[in-house]
C-alpha cells in the first residue's frame, strides 16, 4: 500500500510475511498465493506491499538461480504484491516449535551473516518495482547480549563496514540504494535505540541505520520523542519502522493479572518482559520466568515482547502498547517531512496467541492481517497522508 505524504513524497506500507513460515522458495511462492493475495483482495486493493522474509536456504536458491529470481518477480507482479523492504532478522527455523534463542544466531560476529544480508540486498535490488529505487532490510541488532565483548564488538563493527561498502557497490552497478536497519531488542546488545548510537556512529555510513520496531521500544518503557530526537541529533537514520503492540499488564501484583499474563507463555518464541522501577529498568528473558514469584517487581507496570494483533487488544485486565505505535507513528510520518518511507505490519505471533484467540484457518489469518493493516491506513490518513491506488 502506498500513500502520497503532504511533502509530495511516496510512504510505504506492508505487513511481514514471517507470520507464514517457509524455509523453501517453493514455500515462499506458496505463501504468496495462499496468504498475501488474499490479503490483499481482502482489502480491495490491486496492489499490497508485503515485507518479505527469505529464509537462508529461500535466498540461496533465488541468488544462484537467475530463472528463480524472475519467476519470483513475475509471481509477485501477476498476484498484485509488491516488495520494497525485507525482514531479514530470522536466519532460518521461524517456524520451529521452539525458536527462543535461537532467532539469534547466525549473529553479527559470525561471517554468514554478513553473507547473508549481503544476498539479500543483491535479491532485493532486483525485486523493487521498477519505479522504485530504494529499498530497505531490518536486521539483528549485532548479537543477544551475552556472550559479547569488545573484540566480538569489533568484528561486529566490521561486518557492518563491508556490508556498507557492498551496498555502495551495488547501488552503483544497480541504481538502487538498499539501507539496512539495526533492529534493538530487549535483551540484544543494541536493546534500546539508544544502545544503536554508538555502534552506528562507529560505523558512519549513511546505508547502515536503525528499525523502529514499536513493540521493542515500548517494551523497554523507551519515551518516542526522546528516542527519535536522540537517533535524529546522533546522524543515524531510521531506515524503516515495524508497527507493531506489547502486551500491556498495569497491575501485575493482581492475581487475575497474572493468570491473565500466564495465558500468553507459550513455548515457541522469547517473550521479554520488562518493567521501570525508580532504579531503572529491571526485566527477565521470557515472561514465565517474569511470573516467577519475586523473579520481577510487581508494583509498576509490566510490558512483554509479544506482538499481539493490533486492532485487537487483549481483553481486560490485559491491554497493549497501540498508543506507543501511534505516538511513534505520528513522529515518524506526521511532521512536515517523513523520517522514514517504509513501514511494515509485524504481528508474527498469530498462532502463539492463547488458542481462544488463534485464528482457526487461513481465511480468519487473512480477515485478522487484513484488518491491521486497515488500521494502520487509518491512523495514516489521519495524519493527512492520502492512500494511491
Amino acid at each position: 500500500m502506498r500513500f502520497r505524504h503532504p511533502d509530495g513524497s511516496t510512504v510505504h506500507l506492508a505487513y511481514c510475511t514471517n507470520v507464514h513460515p517457509a524455509e523453501t522458495l517453493d514455500g515462499v511462492l506458496a505463501q504468496l498465493r495462499d496468504h498475501c493475495e488474499p490479503v490483499r483482495r481482502r482489502l480491495g486493493r490491486d496492489r499490497l506491499g508485503i515485507g518479505l522474509w527469505l529464509a537462508r536456504d529461500a535466498a540461496h536458491a533465488l541468488v544462484t538461480d537467475p530463472a528463480a529470481l524472475r519467476g519470483l518477480r513475475t509471481e509477485l507482479d501477476r498476484r498484485g504484491l509488491e516488495v520494497v523492504t525485507l525482514n531479514g532478522f530470522p536466519y532460518e527455523g521461524f517456524g520451529a516449535e521452539e525458536v527462543k534463542y535461537r532467532v539469534y544466531k547466525p549473529d553479527w560476529t559470525d561471517p554468514e551473516r554478513l553473507s547473508h544480508t549481503t544476498e539479500l540486498a543483491r535479491l532485493l535490488a532486483a525485486l523493487l518495482p521498477d519505479d522504485v529505487t530504494e529499498g530497505t532490510i531490518s536486521t539483528l541488532p549485532l548479537a543477544w547480549r551475552d556472550p559479547f565483548d569488545p573484540v566480538r564488538a569489533e568484528t561486529a563493527r566490521s561486518s557492518l563496514t563491508a556490508l556498507a561498502q557492498r551496498l555502495d557497490a551495488l547501488a552503483e552497478l544497480t541504481g538502487r540504494s538498499i539501507r539496512i536497519g539495526l533492529e534493538p531488542e530487549p535483551g540484544c546488545t543494541v536493546e534500546t535505540t539508544a544502545d544503536a548510537i554508538a555502534p552506528l556512529t562507529a560505523v558512519g555510513h549513511d546505508r547502515i541505520g536503525v528499525c523502529v520496531d514499536t513493540c521493542h521500544l515500548a517494551t523497554s518503557f523507551e519515551d518516542p520523542g526522546t528516542a527519535l530526537d536522540a537517533l535524529g541529533a546522533a546522524g543515524i537514520p531510521v531506515v524503516k519502522s515495524q508497527l507493531s503492540a506489547a502486551l500491556h499488564a498495569e497491575h501485575p501484583h493482581r492475581p487475575d493479572v497474572r493468570e491473565a499474563l500466564a495465558a500468553f507463555d507459550e513455548p515457541r518464541f522469547l517473550h521479554q518482559t520488562r518493567t521501570l522501577t525508580g532504579a531503572g529498568l529491571r526485566g527477565t528473558d521470557d515472561l514465565g520466568e517474569a511470573l516467577t514469584a519475586h523473579a520481577l517487581p510487581d508494583t509498576a507496570p509490566w510490558r512483554a515482547h509479544f506482538h499481539v494483533p493490533l486492532h485487537a487488544a487483549p481483553a481486560a485486565p490485559l491491554t497493549s502498547t497501540l498508543p506507543v505505535l501511534q505516538d511513534v507513528l505520528t513522529r515518524l510520518v506526521g511532521g512536515p517531512v517523513p523520517l522514514t518511507r517504509h513501514l511494515e505490519v509485524e504481528t508474527y505471533t498469530w498462532q502463539a496467541l492463547p488458542p481462544a484467540l488463534r485464528p482457526r484457518g487461513r481465511p480468519q489469518l487473512a480477515e485478522g492481517i487484513a484488518a491491521e493493516l486497515a488500521l494502520a491506513r487509518d491512523l495514516l490518513t489521519d495524519l493527512g497522508l492520502k492512500e494511491l491506488p
